[in-house]
């Protein structure tokens, strides 16, 4: 059998049928079917009815994240994650999750540099009450948010920092290689969840401002998918919805350039027993071209026993514990970094060469047809089974919301999948040149305390 009725056969067992709610093709096209509207208020709304399960997803983005941030108040974007679980007007603190869960939905949020997300995924006969209270939430909660409730979810945040960041072996590094790839006033330069000083530094005020300013219809997009049917869920959404009004529009995120002017070397030393080398670049923005090709030389260089640095470093030298590679894409830029652990008493620098060396002959020599045909496999399957559910972070309605955003069109997903069908070996030979060979990167070693001398030095 061909490869791609291959693909199409393996496609249709884990999709389901075009009646499902993913359209079909022999050569696997994909796509989420949709009807779409927009209210009065800006408030972007997409539907997508997929009957094979009893199930339904309600997914919320608001079009703020870290991204929206200034100096001075960094991690607030996250801060206002947590309060929007802390009660609104008409639903007093306590009662969202406990209401939710007495119809078997499960629910959360999420925060990153460019939006926020809140979703539930419950039964069908949950649709009106996730509607009503995420309805609640959007235009009735200004009022509902004290003082206590702030000082509760700052004392949540600062302590969800010190577990991901201060008390983590290595989890400064990623703050740290933040800080040096973009300039201070970028809107990348802080982490998502802020600086201590900065959480300590908000107010009520800051809050009440915040919700004017993003909380608001026309800044937000609303995606439902599963077993619904498209009028009455915009019956719904226009009966909770359409009476919230839309607010200003939305102030643009202004980002420096961030090219680097020189390779920088911070070090931190941390309580590791391993040194571990970290190396980042400047890469394309999400969906940009060259994204894609990264994602793929990300793969060649380090995804499994087979990829290049695994077997070199790991397997025949035998001077690494580990190693990986990522293509991590955002809205307004992206960085490519790669992460090599070293045994123990090995040094960096040379870890530093051979991440290079690998590079360079990625750049000269290109990868091969069958290290690229592994790459896009991986992805495809990855695609394809994100695209199983309808709920949760990843399933069809939270894809719906990611397109829109940041394509405009909510039924993307096979101009996203193409990306990598038509990439040939010359794209990614062109796009490591381009981005990790000829530009300046940061190299950040992660060493044990008193051990600066294991750090990757000049002249790499």
């Amino acid at each position: 059998m061909p490869r791609n009725l291959i693909a199409a056969a393996a496609a249709a067992a884990l999709l389901g049928s075009p009646g499902a709610g993913v359209a079909q093709e022999a050569t696997m096209e994909i796509s989420i079917p949709h009807r779409a509207f927009t209210l009065g208020n800006g408030l972007r709304v997409v539907v997508h009815e997929d009957h094979s399960v009893p199930v339904v997803a309600v997914n919320l983005w608001y079009h703020v994240g870290s991204a929206n941030e200034r100096p001075g108040r960094t991690g607030f974007a996250h801060l206002f994650e947590h309060l929007m679980f802390e009660g609104s007007e008409h639903v007093p603190e306590g009662r969202f999750d406990e209401l939710l869960e007495g119809v078997g939905a499960i629910n959360n949020g999420s925060t990153d540099t460019d939006r926020t997300n809140y979703w539930e995924t419950l039964p069908p006969n949950g649709l009106e009450l996730a509607l009503w209270l995420e309805a609640d939430r959007m235009g009735w909660l200004e009022a509902a948010i004290t003082e206590q409730q702030l000082e509760a979810q700052r004392g949540v945040v600062k302590n969800e920092r010190r577990q991901s960041y201060e008390n983590r072996p290595y989890g400064l590094a990623y703050e740290t290689l933040a800080a040096a790839l973009y300039p201070p006033q970028h809107p990348y330069h802080w982490p998502t969840i802020g600086s201590m000083a900065d959480l300590d530094a908000a107010t009520l005020a800051d809050v009440v401002a915040f919700v004017r300013t993003y909380y608001a219809p026309n800044n937000a997009s609303l995606a439902i998918a599963g077993d619904v049917d498209f009028g009455a869920a915009r019956a719904l959404v226009e009966k909770y919805f359409a009476e919230i009004p839309g607010g200003p529009a939305v102030p643009p995120v202004q980002a420096p350039d961030p090219t680097l002017a020189a390779t920088a070397r911070p070090v931190l030393e941390d309580d590791v027993q391993l040194p571990r080398l970290y190396v980042s670049w400047h890469s394309p923005a999400l969906f940009a071209p060259g994204d894609a090709a990264l994602d793929v030389a990300a793969s060649v260089l380090a995804d499994g026993k087979t990829s290049r640095l695994y077997r070199t470093l790991v397997y025949d030298r035998q001077v690494a514990q580990d190693v990986a590679a990522y293509q991590s894409s955002a809205a307004l830029g992206s960085d490519f970094t790669a992460v090599v652990t070293a045994r123990p008493e090995v040094g960096l620098a040379a870890l530093e060469a051979e991440v290079r060396a690998e590079l360079e002959r990625m750049a000269a020599e290109g990868i091969t047809p069958r290290e690229l045909e592994r790459a896009r496999n991986a992805r495809e399957t990855a695609f394809v089974d994100g695209l199983q559910t309808v709920g949760g972070f990843g399933g069809k309605a939270d894809r719906l919301n990611q397109y829109l955003f940041h394509t405009g069109e909510p039924d993307w997903a096979g101009q996203d999948l193409a990306r990598y069908r038509t990439l040939t070996p010359a794209d990614v030979q062109a796009a490591v040149r381009r981005w990790l060979v000829e530009p300046h990167s940061v190299v950040l070693s992660v060493v044990p305390r008193g051990r600066t001398d294991l750090a990757a030095g000049e002249g790499q």
